[in-house]
């Protein structure tokens, strides 16, 4: 055994990136293999590049390579979070701010909130709704090193119907509303269906997002009625294929459900009315469940403070919140794939992770949790060949912990070491 160990001060970063320059080997006490479902003792991860070119067992492995010591550590694939809103921080002053932040605002939130997703081990995300191109062009910045964030995947501004759950205009005097149509996200019929994919086509997206349910932050009254229509929904998931789009559906209601699924979107947001005969429907569609437990926890929690939400919101918070880990442990249990996802914007960013604690609580074990947020989240993004795992030809995105998440899950809202690209952002 020949290795040259290069002790990575730990304390070193969280201002700047390491870049390597020649091959670099992280050599792992654990390494969590997700594919095997096994955890590994004494593991080589080489790096060429940006790729993992080989996984050795160290007492095979023989190199002169740079070494970084992890041998106190675990290591597992980078995070993966399906569903975050990187512009938005939820607070009482929400609303307002809907009207008192423009495009160049948000874009600094944003690039904010990147940083400490990327920071909390998610070196992935998929951003599922902005305005003002925020997200699109955040995207890019981080493609070209000139932000610290993760690798971003975005809807644009998502798909809704008039007065729909993402119609932008919801809530506004009727001076003010005007009449948003497929560009701003409103749709009325197949026709405008197609526009609105097109456009986010031309604007740059990567997935698109619908709401076929009413929400439970919108400022209208229900918050599970189905908003679109069968010929809607096909029409979107038709031209999105043509496209190379896949589809991700906010819904909370049983039938507006139903509709996404027999249409064939890849991903059912939320589910948080979901009853048996809409589990077996995705099960036979092969429909993934992003199931944002954090997010239901979190609105319930607000939902107790006066004048946190406005009254037509406070109830629908208070009532569905609730439900959306119960609906999760039973949607597990009936065999549902699940992608690891807790619309994040709404809970704090940089808190991704407490996600895991309450899919473990609703009867998910942990290693299963953590392949959600790892090689199922990366089939549903359409990125397996690249992502999801710590395999030979793969992106080299690692994060590691101190102790073993297996026998802990909580230990991964606080990771110590995390790389993107091959490039080292935080060791402590």
């Amino acid at each position: 055994m020949k290795y040259i160990i290069y002790f990575l001060p730990l304390l070193l970063l969280n201002t700047e990136p390491v870049f390597a320059e020649q091959k670099m080997v992280l050599n792992c006490g654990k390494l969590i293999d997700v594919e095997t479902q096994k955890v590994l003792s004494s593991q080589m991860i080489t790096i060429d590049q940006q790729r993992i070119s080989s996984v050795d067992s160290a007492d095979q492995y023989e190199s002169d390579a740079q070494v970084i010591d992890l041998s106190e550590y675990t290591c597992l694939p980078g995070l993966i979070d399906m569903h975050v809103h990187l512009m938005v921080a939820l607070s009482a002053a929400y609303e307002l701010e809907k009207v008192t932040l423009g495009g160049p605002d948000l874009a600094l939130l944003a690039a904010h909130h990147a940083e400490l997703t990327l920071m909390a081990g998610f070196t992935t995300v998929r951003d599922l709704g902005d305005r003002n191109g925020v997200t699109v062009a955040l995207r890019r910045a981080i493609d070209k090193a000139l932000v610290i964030g993760p690798r971003v995947f975005t809807s644009g501004m998502a798909i809704s119907s008039t007065g729909g759950h993402d119609d932008p205009s919801n809530g506004w005097r009727a001076g003010l509303r005007g009449d948003p149509g497929p560009v701003e996200g409103v749709i009325n019929g197949a026709s405008d269906a197609r526009k609105a994919v097109r456009q986010r086509y031309k604007n740059g997206a990567d997935v698109i997002k619908i709401s076929v349910t009413g929400g439970v932050l919108s400022l209208a009254k229900n918050g599970q009625s189905a908003q679109l229509f069968d010929d809607e929904i096909e029409a979107i998931v038709a031209t999105a294929d043509s496209y190379g789009f896949k589809v991700a559906a906010h819904a909370h209601g049983v039938e507006g459900m139903q509709r996404a699924i027999r249409a064939g979107v890849a991903s059912i947001e939320h589910g948080s009315l979901m009853d048996a005969d809409t589990m077996r429907l995705m099960k036979k569609h092969g429909t993934y469940l992003v199931p944002t437990i954090l997010a239901g926890d979190f609105v319930t929690q607000k939902a107790k403070i006066d004048g946190y939400f406005p009254e037509i919101v406070r109830p629908k918070a208070a009532r569905i919140g609730p439900q959306i880990q119960d609906t999760f442990g039973r949607a597990y249990k009936a065999g549902v794939k699940i992608a690891f996802g807790t619309d994040t914007g709404v809970s704090a960013h940089g808190k991704n992770a407490q996600e895991f604690a309450l899919m473990v609580e609703a009867g998910m074990p942990p290693m299963e949790a953590i392949i959600a947020a790892t090689q199922s989240a990366a089939d549903l993004l359409g990125e397996s060949d690249q992502l999801g795992s710590i395999s030979v030809g793969k992106y080299a995105d690692v994060v590691a912990v101190k102790g073993n998440p297996i026998e802990d899950i909580t230990l991964l809202e606080n990771i110590n070491f995390v790389m993107k690209n091959g490039t080292i952002y935080k060791a402590e």
